[in-house]
């Protein structure tokens, strides 16, 4: 099913910045004030929106993305702010030696909006992210839990049935890929899916991996209704039932999103 935001980078961008702004900047406000002067990395900062409202607060940015369209886009759409020295975009892999040279222990927050959810060894990820932080600095991390309906991301599909299908992606690999190719899903679909598969994370898992790598958790907030989707569907966002939250062999087949705040 294909939305605006599928097809149109101004959209997404919009979105990203309406969305950090209303919400993900008071979510981390809750305990770290955002304040003038901080040093702000997005990995994964697609379009470049979630950064606009740190800027608006005076902070410095930094956006990497690896995707050279993206990144692309980001520039264009930042491209005040990145002439004045407050903004960066670079198209890299974080996992490169000269990233690490170039940004280690430079920044007080580094945000991760819908991306852990697609980087493959998250066991190795999560602790790396401490070297690019400053005594003391805090990561946010925002994703879809993979037993949720769609954390398979299969809204991407062509199929209007299988882009509106709950929890078949938890179909076993090569059942997953029949079936998008018995709808005619095309090859790129389906190795995004599959790889998407591959790498998808839940609740539990993220939260041991958090504390084997030593961090501590300030804030979480699992959502019933992803925040987003006010802007894509125009549907109220809604926390997810304080019971439901204790219960891990439930939560995340009925929470669309889950968001931490984790400090080192």
């Amino acid at each position: 099913m294909t939305l605006l935001q599928h097809t149109d980078y101004r959209v997404r961008y919009q979105q990203q910045v309406d969305n950090a702004r209303e919400y993900v900047l008071p979510f981390i406000e809750k305990a770290l004030p955002v304040q003038d002067g901080m040093e702000v990395l997005e990995i994964g900062c697609g379009e470049g929106g979630v950064l606009v409202p740190f800027l608006e607060r005076g902070c410095r940015v930094l956006g990497i993305e690896l995707d050279a369209q993206k990144s692309a886009y980001a520039r264009e759409l930042l491209a005040d702010a990145i002439s004045e020295g407050r903004a960066g975009i670079v198209n890299r892999n974080i996992y490169d030696a000269d990233a690490l040279a170039d940004y280690s222990g430079r920044f007080d927050l580094i945000i991760l909006k819908d991306v852990v959810e697609h980087i493959p060894d998250q066991a190795r990820f999560i602790p790396y992210l401490r070297r690019f932080l400053r005594p003391g600095g805090h990561v946010f991390f925002g994703f879809p839990p993979w037993c949720m309906p769609h954390g398979g991301h299969q809204q991407v599909c062509e199929s209007r049935i299988l882009s509106n299908l709950p929890w078949f992606h938890l179909l076993p690999a090569p059942l997953y890929r029949g079936v998008l190719r018995l709808f005619g899903e095309p090859d790129g679909v389906v190795t995004e899916l599959l790889e998407i598969q591959s790498t998808g994370i839940s609740t539990s898992r993220f939260e041991r991996l958090v504390r084997e790598s030593g961090y501590s958790v300030p804030l979480r907030t699992l959502f019933l209704v992803n925040p987003i989707y006010r802007y894509k569907f125009g549907w109220r966002p809604r926390e997810q039932y304080r019971w439901v939250t204790g219960l891990p062999l439930l939560r995340d087949f009925v929470t669309t999103c889950a968001w931490y705040l984790i400090r080192a």
